[in-house]
């Protein structure tokens, strides 16, 4: 089979792998319908996650099972599936609290950007749909693997809710789902920061109410503003760096919630404004498994379109444009077709 490997900064390639085989009896094959590239891979494409030695690419997926393990039985070969990007037993005490991306027996998932993948736990990590959906529906499925799970933590993390204004720091793929995640949790007021006219527009087709274009101290002016001097409610930090998150919780009012889910690079957190802010944080790896039936029906209504986050969609043999055009911000987030 054919896979992205990246070997070093800047330098992902398209070989010949070899198709995975089940390991374990719990493990599941499946042939991949769609994968992407996601925010985080940027960070050792950029250089910034340090790259050692060839690594096989990828944690987003669905497709179809091919074959299962002797212990696997709640998903059978045939189906059409959904997983997380942290495999979980999803029966330890951990787990049971919702907290899947920490069990304790958590494996990573990688190497997606495929055409076949190997998922362990597949009884704990994979959720099946009612039928294999039509070709339209599986990019909206794809989200529910990461990014839309991941903005959907956010805002539950953040406590949106009705009555509530929700800022959003970032407007790549997970900011933007967080905007969609709030519109559904039933937030009063969306807050979208963003500089970029396409995915302002985006975030209003999500939801957003307002849209912030100042960033640093001018984009907490800006949220005060909006909100009688006090701050959101709710924000959403999904950068990851200090900036951001020093913007997010400047931005949150007292009492007020932040769910950060940027993948956290040289954030350092000034313990005195801290104590004094009166802000909740909460945040981490998302644990999508508990997410992912709720998001599974939602996309399979219709009541939802996260596939919509897809500005550009290549077969998997362009997986190296994918990741340039992300880089570059000449898209949102690349769909890779196996």
């Amino acid at each position: 089979m054919i896979g992205a490997v990246l070997h070093a900064p800047g330098d992902v390639r398209v070989e010949e792998r070899d198709e995975p085989r089940i390991v374990a009896p719990t493990d599941a094959i499946i042939r991949l319908s769609a994968a992407c590239v996601c925010g985080s891979d940027l960070w050792p494409y950029r250089g910034i996650d340090k790259v050692t030695e060839p690594r096989p690419m990828g944690h987003e997926y669905v497709g179809i099972v091919e074959e299962v393990g002797g212990d696997v039985r709640t998903v059978r070969p045939g189906q059409f599936v959904v997983g997380s990007f942290i495999a979980s037993d999803n029966t330890c005490e951990i787990c049971r609290s919702g907290y899947q991306a920490a069990c304790v027996h958590r494996v990573g998932v990688g190497g997606a950007q495929a055409q076949y993948l190997r998922v362990p736990l597949a009884d704990g990590t994979l959720v099946a749909t009612g039928d294999v959906p039509s070709d339209d529906l599986v990019p909206g499925f794809l989200t529910a693997s990461d990014v839309l799970g991941t903005g959907w933590f956010a805002a539950v993390a953040a406590e949106a809710g009705p009555g509530r204004t929700v800022a959003v720091v970032g407007d790549g793929a997970v900011g933007l789902l967080g905007v969609l995640a709030a519109r559904q949790l039933g937030a009063e007021r969306i807050i979208a920061m963003s500089r970029h006219e396409s995915r302002q527009q985006l975030a209003r087709d999500f939801g957003a109410t307002d849209i912030v274009t100042e960033r640093g101290d001018e984009g907490v002016a800006r949220i005060k503003d909006l909100t009688n001097g006090l701050g959101a409610h709710s924000v959403i930090e999904a950068v990851g760096t200090q900036e951001a998150m020093m913007q997010a919780i400047r931005s949150t009012r007292p009492g007020g919630h932040v769910g950060f889910v940027g993948v956290n690079h040289g954030v350092q957190l000034p313990g005195r404004e801290l104590f004094s802010s009166h802000v909740h944080l909460h945040g981490g790896p998302a644990p999508v498994r508990r997410f992912l039936p709720e998001l599974i029906d939602l996309i399979a209504d219709r009541r939802i379109d996260p596939g919509k986050v897809f500005d550009l969609v290549l077969p998997l043999d362009q997986a190296p444009e994918g990741y340039r055009a992300m880089d570059e911000r000449r898209a949102i987030k690349a769909l890779l077709r196996p």
